[in-house]
């Protein structure tokens, strides 16, 4: 096994936005020479054989990761364990098995006892994402200069890793390996607790638009609708990732707490000035972001508006 990207046949247990977006890059970039897929649902398998994306459809998790170079599962955190034990008797020896999951040290602890020794188990994070799902909603761009995060555990074969971040690099993603522990308590304060906060603002606001006949909806600025954006997202997805990472949202979620206090105090008390600092640095660190190409610089962050003609 050589840091090279291509795997002979890539087995996608799940085909939702990164299942296809992954089947999608590969395809394009010709990172497998087979690549077989296989879902939950008979009516989204049907809809993946129609897309004309894959080599091959087939319906069991079985059938599908065998002889598999690289099985990824593309699937919540929480059918993970369940799967990698229906998975493991047919998996190739020397395969690497990996995940997209946005929880990392859960992923370890329920995947790693059912996997073979004969396997390489490389956990995987693709830190890129849509409000959207399903078969549909992929496409090939998503990786783009966005970042990978690898978590093998400890002992894993270094060619596997290399051969695994060589895969996530040719479809444009940047790769950082880190420790499943660590890359939970990053993403806990990155994606998690945001999430957390924008379903919970949304919730409010849904309440308060039954008592204002839906007015909060109907004049909703930027903010509230970036809210919704980020409220959208897949809800199954998002209860395992909060049930599997609760430890370190808690922390986040705590610290954040004492944050707001203060925030709230310095409203209550008229202190300007305190609330002029922390906008600044706030201020900072989005520019820092648009900086290092994890978001677009563009007006109202790139959204397409109508042209007002000119009257006659």
């Amino acid at each position: 096994m050589s840091a090279n990207p291509h795997f002979q046949r890539v087995a996608l247990i799940g085909f939702g936005l990164i299942g296809g977006s992954i089947a999608r890059a590969a395809k394009l970039q010709g990172l497998a020479s087979e690549i077989v897929t296989t879902a939950r649902s008979e009516k989204t398998r049907a809809r993946v054989i129609e897309l004309g994306i894959v080599d091959q459809v087939v319906a069991t998790n079985a059938e599908a990761v065998k002889d598999a170079d690289l099985v990824i599962l593309c699937i919540p955190v929480g059918a993970c364990g369940p799967v990698a034990q229906e998975i493991a008797p047919h998996l190739k020896p020397g395969a690497i098995i990996s995940d997209v999951g946005s929880v990392k040290g859960a992923i370890v602890r329920d995947m790693a006892p059912h996997l073979p020794k004969t396997v390489h188990f490389v956990p995987a994070h693709p830190v890129a994402g849509t409000e959207h799902s399903g078969p549909d909603s992929g496409f090939a761009e998503l990786f783009i200069n966005r970042w990978c995060i690898l978590t093998p555990p400890e002992g894993t074969d270094t060619e596997a890793v290399a051969h695994l971040r060589a895969f996530w690099a040719a479809m444009g993603a940047k790769v950082e390996v880190m420790t499943p522990d660590h890359h939970d308590l990053v993403l806990a304060i990155t994606s998690h607790l945001p999430h957390l906060i924008a379903y919970t603002i949304v919730g409010t606001a849904d309440e308060l638009a039954q008592v204002t006949e839906s007015e909060v909806i109907k004049f909703s600025a930027g903010g509230f609708r970036d809210f919704t954006r980020i409220a959208a997202s897949d809800p199954t997805m998002w209860r395992d990732v909060f049930l599997a990472n609760k430890e370190a949202v808690l922390e986040m979620l705590g610290t954040f707490t004492e944050d707001l206090a203060k925030l709230t105090r310095a409203i209550r008390r008229g202190d300007g000035e305190a609330l002029f600092d922390h906008f600044t640095r706030t201020r900072a660190i989005r520019r820092g972001i648009v900086e290092i190409g994890q978001d677009s610089a563009a007006a109202d962050f790139g959204r397409q508006h109508g042209q007002l003609e000119k009257k006659p």
